[in-house]
C-alpha cells in the first residue's frame, strides 16, 4: 500500500515511517521543515528516512501540489502540525499549519480514488486543563494548539459525514522518546545534565501529572489503527499510556539514569498548562487491540542513549 505521512520529519512521523517501510508499504513523507526547531534536526531525519526507501517531500501543505503527491495513496497519516503550548507562537501560525493545513489536505484527499483511510492525529490538550476522560468528555481546551487542534478534528470528521472520506482521529498522550522535540521537557532536561547546565522548570510542574508514553507504543497504536481501518471509520481514539507519572518522578528518574542531578531554576507558571494528562484507552483497547509495554524507565533510557548518540555535540 502506498502510505503518505504529513510531519515525517518530526519524532512520529518518522519513526511510522520507518516502520511503515520494515512492513512492506511504499512511503512518502511530506514535511515543511518549520523553523519551529532547529530544522538541521529533521533535515537529518529527513535523510536517514531517504536512506531507507521513503519518498520525502520538503514542502508547506498549503501551497504543496498534494493531488500529484497523494496519487495512488491507500493511506494518509496526517501528522504535521504547528505543536505545543506556547507563549511566543502567533495565532495566526497555529491556524495555519493546524486548520488550514488540515483543510487544504482534506479537500486533495476527496479526490484520492484508491483512499481507504485517512488518519488524524490530534492530542490530548483539546482537554484541557484535566485531560483524563474517555472519548466522549467534553472538550475543553486552554490554549490555542488545543483550540486549533480540536478544531481540525471537527473539520476531519465533517468530511466523512458529509463526503464519506475515511477519517479517524487519534488523540496522543505526552509522547516522548527518540527524535523528541526540542523544546519538550525531557529533551531540555538530557541536553542540560549531558551539557552540565541550568533547566528552567514552570512553577508547579514538578506536580504535573502525565500518562507518558513511548513513541514505540504509539506507532504500534497508529498501525493497529490502519489495519483495523474498515471497521473505526468516523471513530476518535485516545492513544496513550494509562499508567501515569508526575513530571517530578520523571525528572528523578532520568537523574537515577544519567547519575547526575539536575540544575533548576524555577519560572513563572505557564498559561494553558494542563495539571494532568491520564489516557483512558478503553475504547483503543477494545477496538484496536491497543497495549502499550514501555515503562517510563525503560523509554527513557532509549531517548537518553539515542541523545547522546545522535545529538549531543552535533546541534
Amino acid at each position: 500500500m502506498k502510505i503518505v505521512i504529513t510531519g515525517a520529519a518530526g519524532a512520529i512521523g518518522s519513526h511510522l515511517a520507518e516502520r511503515c517501510i520494515l512492513e512492506g508499504h511504499e512511503v512518502v513523507g511530506i514535511d515543511a521543515l518549520t523553523p519551529y526547531y532547529d530544522p538541521r534536526l529533521k533535515q537529518a531525519t529527513g535523510k536517514l528516512l531517504e536512506s531507507k526507501g521513503v519518498k520525502m517531500y520538503y514542502e508547506n501543505l498549503v501551497d504543496a501540489n498534494l493531488i500529484s503527491i497523494l496519487e495512488g495513496a491507500g493511506a494518509i497519516f496526517h501528522l504535521a502540525a504547528q505543536p505545543g503550548i506556547s507563549t511566543t507562537t502567533p495565532f495566526e501560525d497555529y491556524l495555519n499549519n493546524n486548520l488550514i493545513a488540515t483543510q487544504k489536505l482534506l479537500e486533495a484527499a476527496k479526490q484520492v480514488k484508491t483512499l481507504e483511510v485517512f488518519i488524524n492525529a490530534s492530542t490530548s490538550s483539546i482537554y484541557g486543563t484535566f485531560a483524563n476522560g474517555s472519548e466522549t468528555t467534553v472538550p475543553a481546551p486552554t490554549s490555542n494548539y488545543g483550540v486549533t487542534k480540536l478544531a481540525a478534528e471537527q473539520l476531519a470528521l465533517s468530511y466523512y459525514r458529509t463526503f464519506r472520506l475515511p477519517v479517524v482521529n487519534i488523540r496522543f498522550f505526552s509522547v516522548y522518546g527518540e527524535r523528541e522535540r526540542p523544546e519538550k521537557f525531557f529533551f531540555k532536561l538530557i541536553k542540560s545534565l549531558y551539557e552540565d547546565t541550568e533547566i528552567s522548570i514552570y512553577e508547579g510542574s514538578e506536580a504535573h501529572v502525565r500518562s507518558y508514553t513511548y513513541v514505540g507504543d504509539i506507532i504500534d497504536g497508529c498501525i493497529k489503527a490502519l489495519d483495523k481501518r474498515a471497521n473505526i471509520l468516523g471513530e476518535t481514539f485516545n492513544l496513550g499510556n494509562d499508567l501515569t507519572s508526575t513530571t517530578g518522578e520523571g525528572l528523578r528518574t532520568v537523574e537515577e539514569l544519567m547519575g547526575k542531578k539536575a540544575k533548576i531554576k524555577v519560572i513563572p507558571k505557564r498559561p494553558g498548562d494542563q495539571l494532568e494528562t491520564g489516557a483512558k484507552i478503553d475504547k483503543a483497547r477494545e477496538l484496536l487491540g491497543y497495549n502499550p509495554k514501555t515503562d517510563l524507565k525503560t523509554g527513557l533510557k532509549k531517548e537518553i542513549d539515542w541523545y547522546g548518540e545522535f545529538v549531543h555535540g552535533k546541534f
